[in-house]
């Protein structure tokens, strides 16, 4: 797996991130939907990157900074042809390397409290992630599930 610094131009990235926003549509409440479309992930304040293994796409992971000391993660995404094979793990510790190395100490997340993001929860609380109160212009949302951790 090589995991690369991504630039959202190409129809694959594009293609896993309109199914990512499908599925978090038809899970959740419009309202409770907090996933980042392609434009807001190329934002200044965005990093993103990709998994790949040769030509083809196994997921991506994005690092929005909310302030100097204090990130997020957005857009964490597996494939589906790459579920249960390591991919969202190895996202996650790339990610968190990541943001050790740019000086962020805390990493926060928000994910869904229906059964679909079961997994997703329990991979963050095995990598150190706790629950916490909402954080950055984020509410308290009966579908939301808010995490966090000091780097």
């Amino acid at each position: 797996m090589n995991i690369v610094k991504d630039d959202l131009k190409g129809p694959q990235i594009k293609a896993l991130l309109q199914e990512h926003l499908d599925d978090m549509y038809a899970t959740s409440p419009a309202e409770s939907v907090h996933a980042l479309d392609i434009d807001a992930l190329r934002h200044s304040n965005v990093e993103f990157w990709t998994a790949w293994n040769g030509e083809c796409l196994l997921g991506c992971i994005a690092l929005k900074a909310l302030d100097v000391g204090h990130a997020e993660i957005k857009s964490m995404r597996t494939s589906h042809q790459a579920r249960g094979k390591g991919v969202a793990k190895s996202l996650l510790i790339h990610l968190v390397e990541q943001a050790k190395q740019s000086g962020f100490t805390r990493l926060s997340l928000e994910t869904g409290t229906e059964d679909y993001f079961l997994a997703a929860r329990s991979l963050y609380l095995s990598h150190g992630f706790v629950e916490c109160e909402p954080f950055a212009d984020y509410v308290l949302d009966p579908n939301s599930t808010f995490m966090t951790r000091a780097l």
